[in-house]
């Protein structure tokens, strides 16, 4: 993309006004770390905030997109507007998304109301891209009432959505192993909506009865503590889907009586604030002659004359931190 100059005030305007366009515009700045970026996120930060942030995760075939779509439509029903982040794949050669939910979405393309964005997850690993927090915010500042952000299925690494959205969905399938993966990845720990899609198959009553086995030996069955649902559904034929929304609004009334919801977005605001400190430190790093300095350093802790800890200080030092 074009470093021009890029008139932000109007580009926000246009986008809480409803423009498509300036939501993508917007987004792309987000993606490619443009040099407005600082004056974006100021701009947007006032209008930010509202936005019920629903994450979908879960392993690749589980039917992310086709519940995701489910879900839009049964929000729209509602009145409700809804963005939708899907982050894919990256292409080894250009970096862009490889999958295109918007071609697997095109039940609600030419709705107004819905914004359907793919994302590159570029390299970053658990399941999101670097650049999601940020793409929620324009999202949110544009009106959007619900922002559903549909994880890349890597698998074991998917975790990070929990610390990313107000209710975490995990989706997992019949005759696919879930049930182990959910032991082995930690999924049990961040699902507030399990989801057993695809419950036409064969297995399904048995993943379910796995599922809430493995959810009552946990420490969430706990008296005021939020005890996961699970629900069955077949997405494709939108069975299942009001079941999914009643348990997404018991979910979001609980958190929000408690003071959860309050708790998530915080700690959400203080990882974006880490990560966007560390990318500047590595900024810093970067002008002080890259890894040269770093280098020296480390000579000096291999020879003896410092130690790794004295060594980051000194490197602190140098950074002006």
């Amino acid at each position: 993309m074009s470093r021009r100059s890029v008139d932000v005030p109007a580009l926000v305007e246009s986008a809480r006004a409803g423009s498509p366009r300036a939501v993508a515009r917007l987004i792309s700045l987000v993606e490619d770390g443009h040099g407005s970026l600082r004056e974006v996120m100021a701009a947007l930060a006032p209008h930010a905030g509202n936005a019920w942030v629903i994450g979908i995760t879960g392993s690749p075939g589980v039917g992310k997109s086709t519940t995701t779509t489910a879900l839009v439509g049964a929000f729209r029903e509602r009145g409700l507007r809804v963005g939708v982040l899907a982050v894919d794949p990256s292409s080894p050669f250009s970096g862009g998304a490889l999958l295109g939910d918007r071609i697997r979405m095109q039940d609600h393309a030419l709705d107004p109301d819905v914004y359907i964005r793919s994302m590159a997850s570029r390299g970053h690993l658990g399941g999101l891209s670097f650049a999601t927090p940020q793409a929620i915010r324009v999202l949110d500042a544009a009106g959007c009432d619900v922002v559903l952000v549909e994880t890349v299925g890597v698998g074991q690494s998917e975790v990070e959505i929990a610390g990313l959205a107000d209710t975490s969905v995990v989706l997992l399938a019949p005759g696919m192993g879930d049930g182990i993966q959910a032991a082995k990845a930690g999924i049990l720990e961040i699902g507030d909506v399990f989801v057993v899609n695809k419950a036409d198959r064969e297995g399904a009553d048995a993943t379910v009865r796995d599922l809430r086995h493995m959810i009552s030996l946990g420490d969430r069955t706990e008296p005021g503590l939020w005890r996961p649902p699970v629900v069955k559904t077949v997405a494709a034929q939108k069975i299942g889907i009001d079941e999914v929304m009643e348990a997404l609004d018991k979910h979001r009334a609980f958190i929000e009586e408690d003071g959860e919801l309050d708790r998530r977005r915080e700690r959400r605001v203080a990882d974006e604030i880490e990560t966007i400190a560390l990318a500047t430190l590595r900024t810093r790093l970067g002008h002080l002659g890259g890894r040269e300095g770093v280098t020296a350093l480390a000579r000096d802790v291999v020879a003896g004359r410092i130690d790794p800890y004295a060594a980051a200080d000194r490197l602190l030092e140098q950074l002006g931190t």
